[in-house]
């Protein structure tokens, strides 16, 4: 929606707030989302407070949580599937898998309940809907960042040595939170009207894992299954975080052209998805 202030001269000077909706395929305004940040601050805040409070372990789940499902994946494709890590520690190659996987998987999986979650804000106060599920991005990051020191633990435990494409990791970083958030719009959006999409994206989400090249490498996967995996923006950011992280093989130059260009298109075309059924959520939510 957007907001236009009118003034009248004269003894019955007055200030009216207008509140028209969005235009059809309209792009965010940004300036309007920038005056909103305190919005999305506390929305943030809350986010991360009720995620930990009344936890006997608090934060220490960020660590654990992904260090279990490396630790099982680890088992699975390693040791029982013998699927090669790409000549690191196969814990390692999979907890770096998991700090984009996961990063990702929180971000679409919150983000597309937030708007339900909070309908009586949406239906009766104004603001920009874009900050509700752009708000689920904080404990996602507050959660990368941790996982991410523990990354370095186990890096120096191993004895091994990023190179110095490690401080690429904020770019990588940047384009994951990019793709989540175009489609955690779409899905947030559509969740207003079809209830079903709560169910569904989990689902999604689960096969996603085991589609993409998370707890292990490509060098077994058949030549006939390889345009799967060449096609997913998924496989594009897990190579570029290890090329950072694990000092593994650079991606090719189409690659890291694509790993910019795709998530910046899905968070744009989100974007303009989610103002479109704007328009409808005060009613339908």
């Amino acid at each position: 929606m957007s907001l236009s202030l009118l003034r009248r001269s004269g003894a019955d000077r007055q200030l009216r707030i207008v509140i028209t909706p969005p235009h059809r395929w309209a792009l965010p305004n940004v300036g309007r989302l920038w005056e909103g940040r305190e919005i999305l601050v506390r929305f943030a805040a809350r986010d991360i407070t009720l995620r930990y409070r009344q936890t006997a372990l608090g934060v220490i789940w960020v660590v654990l949580q992904p260090l279990l499902a490396a630790g099982v994946l680890t088992f699975v494709f390693s040791s029982v599937a013998k699927l090669p890590s790409g000549g690191v520690p196969p814990i390692l190659y999979t907890f770096a898998g998991m700090l984009v996987f996961n990063l990702t998987s929180s971000v679409v999986t919150r983000g597309s309940l937030s708007l339900v979650a909070n309908a009586s804000l949406v239906s009766k106060v104004f603001f920009p809907r874009l900050l509700v599920p752009l708000s689920t991005a904080g404990s996602a990051l507050l959660d990368f960042v941790v996982s991410l020191g523990f990354m370095a633990i186990l890096l120096a435990i191993y004895g091994v040595l990023p190179g110095l494409a490690v401080v690429l990791v904020p770019v990588w970083l940047f384009l994951t939170l990019c793709l989540a958030a175009g489609v955690a719009f779409v899905t947030s959006a559509l969740t207003v009207n079809y209830r079903d999409v709560q169910y569904v994206t989990p689902f999604l989400l689960q096969i996603t894992l085991y589609a993409s090249p998370v707890a292990y490498s490509l060098g077994k996967i058949s030549p006939h299954y390889r345009i799967i995996y060449d096609l997913n923006p998924m496989t594009w950011l897990l190579g570029d975080m290890r090329w950072s992280v694990l000092h593994q093989p650079m991606p090719s130059p189409i690659i890291l052209a694509l790993s910019v260009a795709v998530p910046l298109a899905v968070l744009l075309g989100g974007s303009l998805v989610f103002q479109k059924m704007e328009r409808g959520f005060a009613d339908t939510i």
